[in-house]
């Protein structure tokens, strides 16, 4: 913004010396000659269109009395309207109409009184009258034309905004929609599933019969299943993210995995959307483990709080081999299109000595680069070497 300001100070000051000079060489070609007076109120009159841009109507009497002054003392000379003609047309453009037109009757009476009575003078008077006609009505559609840009520039932030409105309420209309159609596509389903599990596992506890491990595996994960679908619905009803990290992981030691915790930095509230995010990768970091790693695996989850950025950690000692990256399925592609969502990285694959490793960086402010500094650069890029990038 200053550059510009600075550009068109330069730009304007270049031309008033312009204006000057070729009315000074007018001057200096007249037939009477010019003296110091006369340049000195050439310079003065012409060089002050300069700051037309802050003071318009100063200008204006400025140019006017300095010009008007030289032809009286100078001669009558046409070229020496230029001055007056800009600043009145720069004063008319700033919405001064009535001082503009003033200031040229007041030019104009003098130029016809500083000139003898002839037919000559009342012909040039005439003609520098027409210049300042132009130069007040072009100011004036100038003027007029630089309030229409104004109103078609605002009318096309209202637009965007209205834009960006319509394109938010389309998409809550289309959550909701998925919602409806997820309760009522999977949680009847679910509950039947969930229900006949129960049932077989009453009866065969009523029996005294051994309860087949199958049976109370359907009957938690089915049980879990309502609880991700119940979290899921919410979210996609409220955008709100459905529990935390720590939930998360009160969770997994409860369904018998060795999970350890570490928070780093300052532990704060987040934005929605960041919130959402690590609970989402923690959430999917614990049940890839849970699948995948075994049962004497050991989970380790951090969330380290930096000052520009939000890191998470997801990592255990399982059977991955570094020599078979698994698959990328749902789960890993979700997560990385939410982590991009947010300007983050994500980095995702077995370690080199066993294992598994999520790790996500994600920036605090929407826009910033997840590959300038962080606190956590050097461990990060430790990191980085262990895992293979696309796992």
């Amino acid at each position: 913004m200053r550059s510009q300001v600075r550009q068109a100070w330069v730009g304007d000051a270049v031309l008033a010396v312009v204006v000057g000079v070729i009315v000074a060489v007018a001057a200096g070609l007249g037939d009477g000659g010019a003296g110091f007076v006369d340049y000195a109120l050439i310079g003065v009159g012409s060089l002050a269109l300069s700051a037309h841009r802050k003071a318009p109507r100063a200008v204006l009497a400025v140019s006017t009395a300095c010009l008007l002054g030289e032809v009286v003392s100078g001669g009558a000379s046409s070229v020496a309207a230029i001055p007056v003609v800009a600043a009145a047309h720069t004063a008319a453009r700033a919405g001064h109409r009535g001082l503009a037109a003033a200031a040229a009757g007041v030019f104009l009476a003098g130029f016809a009184l500083a000139g003898e009575a002839s037919g000559d003078v009342v012909q040039r008077t005439l003609l520098l009258a027409g210049w300042f006609l132009c130069a007040l009505v072009t100011g004036l559609a100038d003027k007029n034309w630089q309030a229409y840009l104004r109103q078609t520039e605002q009318r096309a932030l209202e637009a965007e905004r209205t834009r960006e409105e319509a394109a938010l309420r389309r998409a809550g209309e289309e959550r909701l929609r998925i919602a409806r159609e997820l309760h009522d596509s999977l949680t009847h389903s679910i509950s039947i599933v969930k229900l006949q599990a129960g049932v077989a596992v009453h009866l065969a506890r009523k029996r005294g019969e051994e309860i087949p491990p199958a049976l109370l595996a359907i009957q938690e994960a089915s049980g879990e299943a309502m609880r991700e679908l119940r979290s899921t619905l919410t979210v996609l009803r409220t955008d709100e993210p459905t529990g935390s990290p720590a939930l998360l992981v009160e969770r997994a030691r409860a369904a018998g995995l060795a999970v350890e915790m570490t928070i780093r930095g300052r532990e704060r509230p987040l934005a929605g959307d960041l919130e959402q995010a690590a609970y989402r990768i923690v959430q999917e970091g614990l049940t890839n483990a849970a699948r995948h790693a075994g049962a004497a695996a050991t989970v380790t989850v951090e969330l380290d709080y930096g000052e520009r950025f939000l890191g998470v950690r997801v990592e255990d000692d399982g059977a991955a081999e570094a020599g078979r990256p698994p698959a990328e399925g749902t789960g890993l592609t979700g997560m990385r299109e939410r982590v991009a969502s947010l300007d983050g990285t994500l980095r995702a694959g077995p370690r080199a000595g066993g294992g598994f490793l999520v790790r996500a960086e994600l920036p605090l402010v929407k826009g910033g680069s997840a590959a300038e500094e962080h606190p956590s650069e050097s461990r990060v890029a430790a990191e980085a070497g262990q895992i293979r990038e696309g796992a």
